[in-house]
């Protein structure tokens, strides 16, 4: 699909294609004659015929195999087509092997036993290819071969691999014995250490290369050390020999935290367990016979409050640092003068309502997508506007237009960030490590651009504001197809691309694609994981990229160079095939120094996610995450014999078992790897997903059939023969001038019906929170995701600094969990025969079971006040022996406090401000998600959330801090807080009025309700709001000593006589 071909709009059901705004007539470019096909064994092409004719091996079902694979395959190995399973006949030219049939129909005698002559003429054949199929059929994403530099001669250059994009197992790249490696048939005319492999067995050949690989290793290495000269073939003392090694490294490493800092850290972990035992005992034990309500009440919010710490300590056992490796990812895959073969990626932006997510934000997100340091051909990025909105629309085409400016000039000074609103808006010198003389008149030059490029945006924002009767129509006098949008067609819009133009420099720019995709009444389209699985399908039709990255419409990329950081994991020879996704923190610009609302989640970010990087990886957040495109398709991930050991809920429950059981079990988890191995070989090209495949058999083949991969993945051939391309690309033998139609196919709103799309493919349905239902998921089946923490934040984002903002934006979190506790889904019962470990497991219920926790804490809350009031509490008098353990237990909670800060780097402030949000959040959001979730699941009433509001300050630096906002979720903290105060002037007023022996009981109960209001100081301010600058502390202090003052000078009461006061003592009352 070209760039200039202008927007696509139809209907799949309705069978409905136009194309609108066609600017230019200009036809698509012709594409090559493909006149042959790729080997799906060796990887070079099938060559042809001495008639010119297309080699075919198998007659039954065309698998493309080339002549040298079919006569080895023959004479060595099992005779067999690799697909349909069927014995190989003997074609005219071949030796004839041991089971050949008489054939009436090819007679060959004279080359019945020549064997070196027929595998002569095939290679012949072989090489005679058209070099144009071999070009436009080589895929640039695959993996270097093992430098083998060990013993042998090295050239002056370092051979790399020429890929296909249709192998997905491929055997380049360093080898790694833990993970089952796929059979590879070689040309036995060819020298089998030209492949890398040893010996003709394929099991004994990969421990055999690996030990005699290591062994001449050090040969090579001790010989080079001991000073005897250069090594043979290099010319270079060993450079060549250096440089194989460093290609060879791992592309991360795992930095382990200090022991000195994790030692003391588990100490007091457990200590502090032990000390709440004792603790807990002692309360359960010790009721409190005047206040026994109170008591019960406290108890069981302890009991529950211990629980909770659980679930949210011992994830945090294992925490670990992560470090890349950039230069070894360039020298791997991305050389200089060399074509880049890093994999490709498609970036997901999506978006809904411009009103609420202003233009200008989105456009920045996408201009420093298109400008990140990545091959260009390699790289694309997908916007879906699930509104339909003709601003964003317009306002895309804006962005694309001031892109031909603004990536050169991002890439030609290195500039960061590559978002012109927040490069601009830096208060740094921006001439630091600048050298280019033309910098500073190029900077000014793009900065009028730039302004001028907001100027344009602003007017279509202020077109937008109302709409015309007869809805949008555009610039052509077409009408908006989405003017209405709930019913309107699908719509695609290629912007930029390889025939969409060039930047100011001549060279390319990344595609950059519009999708909205269709949507009609009576259909479920699942809100934002419905537009996440529609950009799945429409990206595997147009580019296909191995990778997936997905953000949000106000989270741009601040480092360019996060895409490689995260291929220095998905591209890993040792992480790749078993990693999910690589999820990176969420950093934030436009909050407050003080960060009030604890909105950099700092806590959750640095503390938690690095503790489940340590066992099975970080859960999905939403955002700044790269995807595996082959686990979202539902695969299960190729793990290791150590990864397929039984999991420690099975150890523990059923011991330790007999040998034979045990070398069953290995046997049955081998066979699923290897399963998952051959599944996803791309086996179909197009032609055998259209016709069907026929002649497999269920036990001997491991391939789907047609019917079960449209139940899975839908009737859409294209995007079927896509998924089985795991290194990403094309099929090479798709039709481009189906892609359009395929396009519109895909995100047709009735293509998911009675598929698995949002039950076991893609982003999962069933809660407003789809980001933690599709991570449990592929962690369920057995991947394990990366937590990525590079020096520079890898993308920022916006957050709501208003109160009332930043609670829905929690009621929404709060509520998907709760959806997710009361779905099939749930963790505590979901997923025990997979590969999930316990510890990861206890972490989802954690994220899940987290709202619930909103009860008990909002009745403890409330607490101190009746204590207060009723001058009961809900603790005995205790001994010494038991107020060891409070105390105890005060210095433990503080302790792991302190370790937890010291481990991870985080402040004392972010901590505090993370402990006050918990509290307000508790008593606030997380208690309405509750009900809500459970009037949606019993009473199927629901509740719509709505999108966060990302508009930037207009009326001053954070000014929407102190807008009062009126929403119901800040009455239950208004009225914990409003309670407490009463209770702690009623408190005092008591002990005032009883005289000094009831100081001491006072104080515990006070020190009770200091620690509510403190917590809920925060919500105080925001309800206070500015008051006209005057310090919300001031106001609450104030309002306290007025309170007992008064209460102080009504028990003196200074201006009575003492006569006057024991005359009143002596009156009769009204019940005299």
């Amino acid at each position: 699909m070209e760039a200039n071909a202008g927007m696509v709009a139809g209907s799949y059901k309705r069978n409905e294609l136009v194309r609108i705004r066609h600017d230019s007539d200009s036809s698509s470019k012709p594409s090559k004659n493909l006149n042959g096909q790729i080997c799906q064994i060796c990887g070079d092409t099938v060559g042809l015929t001495a008639t010119g004719d297309v080699f075919v091996a198998c007659n039954e079902c065309a698998f493309p195999v080339c002549r040298p694979c079919y006569e080895y395959e023959r004479k060595d190995g099992n005779q067999a087509c690799p697909q349909c399973k069927t014995r190989y006949k003997r074609h005219k030219g071949s030796p004839r092997v041991d089971g050949d049939e008489d054939e009436d129909d090819i007679d060959d005698l004279e080359n019945e036993f020549n064997y070196a002559q027929g595998t002569s003429n095939g290679r012949r054949q072989w090489q005679g290819d058209d070099p144009d199929l071999s070009s436009s059929s080589r895929h640039e994403s695959g993996q270097p071969i093992p430098l083998l530099t060990n013993g042998h001669s090295v050239s002056g250059e370092i051979p790399c691999a020429t890929p296909d994009n249709q192998s997905v197992r491929t055997t380049s790249g360093p080898l790694d014995p833990r993970q089952p490696v796929p059979v590879r048939i070689v040309d036995p005319s060819k020298d089998l250490n030209s492949y890398g492999l040893g010996n003709v067995d394929w099991k004994e050949r990969v421990e055999g290369w690996k030990l005699k690989q290591d062994k001449n290793m050090m040969q090579m290495t001790s010989r080079y050390t001991e000073g005897k000269g250069d090594m043979e073939g290099t010319g270079s003392n060993g450079e060549e020999l250096q440089m194989a090694d460093d290609a060879r490294q791992p592309l991360s490493r795992i930095v382990p935290i200090s022991s000195s800092h994790l030692t003391p850290y588990r100490v007091v972990i457990i200590l502090r367990l032990i000390i709440l035992g004792f603790f807990l005992q002692y309360r359960a034990t010790h009721p409190v016979k005047d206040a026994y309500p109170l008591w019960l009440i406290s108890v069981i919010c302890e009991i529950w409050f211990a629980f909770s710490w659980l679930l949210d300590q011992f994830p945090k056992w294992f925490p670990i640092n992560r470090e890349t490796y950039l230069d070894r990812l360039a020298l791997r895959y991305d050389r200089d003068g060399e074509p880049s073969q890093l994999a490709p990626v498609d970036v997901f932006v999506s978006t809904v309502d411009p009103m609420k997510e202003p233009p200008l934000v989105t456009a920045n997100t996408v201009l420093s997508i298109l400008s990140v340091d990545y091959p260009v051909d390699k790289i694309s990025c997908y916007v879906s506007d699930d509104g339909s909105a003709m601003l964003t629309f317009e306002s895309l085409s804006e962005t694309a237009e001031f892109a031909r400016k603004w990536v050169p000039f991002c890439k030609k000074h290195n500039i960061e960030p590559r978002a012109p609103e927040f490069y601009f808006a830096q208060k740094i010198d921006y001439l630091k490590d600048k050298i280019q003389p033309s910098f500073v008149k190029e900077r000014r030059a793009m900065k009028r651009e730039y302004e001028e490029f907001k100027v344009r945006i602003n007017a279509l924002v202020f077109k937008a504001q109302k709409m015309p009767e007869e809805g949008w129509t555009m610039q052509d006098g077409t009408p908006w197809p989405g003017n209405n949008s709930r019913d309107h067609p699908g719509m695609i819009q290629v912007f930029l691309g390889h025939s969409g133009g060039l930047d100011t420099d001549g060279n390319e720019l990344p595609r950059l694609v519009y999708v909205s995709r269709e949507k009609r009444p009576g259909f479920q389209h699942h809100k934002k994981a419905g537009a996440m699985n529609a950009l799945i399908r429409v990206s595997a039709v147009l580019t296909n990229g191995a990778y997936l990255l997905n953000v949000d419409c106000d989270h741009y990329f601040n480092n360019s160079k996060a895409v490689k950081e995260a291929m220095c994991f998905m591209m890993d020879p040792a992480y790749g095939k078993k990693t999910c996704y690589v999820q990176f923190p969420q950093r934030f610009d436009g909050i407050d120094m003080h960060d009030r609302y604890a909105n950099r989640n700092i806590v959750f970010f640095d503390i938690n996610l690095k503790g489940l990087d340590g066992i099975q990886g970080p859960v999905y957040v939403g955002t700044g995450c790269c995807f595996n495109r082959q686990a979202l398709y539902g695969y299960d991930p190729v793990l290791t014999e150590e990864d397929l050991e039984p999991n420690i809920i099975i150890k523990s429950c059923c011991g330790s078992r007999k040998k034979g059981k045990t070398s069953n079990k290995k046997y049955i988890d081998k066979k699923r790897a290897v399963k998952r191995t051959e599944s996803t070989i791309p086996i179909f090209n197009m032609e055998d997903i259209e016709e069907g495949v026929e002649g497999y058999d269920d036990e001997r083949s491991l391939l789907m059939s047609q019917k079960s991969l449209e139940k899975r993945f839908g009737q859409s051939p294209v995007f079927i023969a896509a998924t089985f391309m795991e290194q990403g690309g094309i099929p090479p033998t798709t039709n481009p001038a189906t892609l359009l139609k395929e396009a519109i196919h895909v995100i047709s709103c009735g293509y998911e019906d009675k598929t698995e799309w949002g039950k076991e493919i893609g982003w999962i349905y069933g809660s407003v929170t789809e980001d933690i239902l599709t991570g449990f998921k592929m962690h369920a089946r057995g991947w394990i995701s990366v937590y990525c923490m590079p020096p520079r934040p890898a993308f920022k984002g916006s957050a709501p600094i208003n109160l009332s903002d930043r609670l829905n934006q929690v009621l929404r979190w709060a509520l998907g969990s709760i959806e997710i506790l009361l779905s099939r889904h749930c963790p505590i019962w979901y997923g025990y025969n997979g590969r999930m470990k316990l510890l990861e497991r206890i972490a989802y219920i954690n994220t899940i079971v987290y709202p619930l926790t909103s009860i008990p804490l909002i009745a403890y809350c409330m607490l101190p006040a009746f204590c207060l009031l009723t001058n009961k509490f809900i603790i005995p008098e205790i001994s010494n022996f038991a107020s060891m353990w409070f105390i105890l237990l005060f210095v433990s909670i503080a302790a792991t406090g302190i370790l937890e800060l010291r481990w991870s780097g985080v402040g004392i402030d972010d901590w505090w401000r993370n402990e006050q949000f918990w509290v307000i959040g508790g008593t606030s959001a997380h208690l309405f998600a509750v009900f809500q979730g459970l009037l949606k699941v019993l009473a199927g009433i629901d509740t719509n959330f709505t999108v966060t509001s990302k508009a930037s300050d207009e009326d001053g630096d954070f000014a929407e801090l102190y807008v009062f906002k009126w929403t119901s979720l800040l009455i239950p903290p208004t009225t914990v807080l409003i309670v407490n105060l009463v209770g702690i002037v009623a408190g005092v007023s008591y002990a005032i009025n009883s005289g000094y022996q009831s100081w001491g009981p006072l104080f515990g109960k006070l020190f009770f309700a200091m620690w509510v209001v403190a917590h809920l100081y925060p919500f105080l301010k925001g309800l206070l709001g500015r008051q006209n600058r005057t310090p919300t502390i001031v106001i609450v202090w104030s309002i306290l000593l007025a309170s007992i003052f008064s209460l102080l000078w009504v028990r003196i009461d200074p201006f009575t006589s003492d006569a006057t006061k024991a005359a009143a003592k002596g009156q009769c009352g009204v019940n005299c």
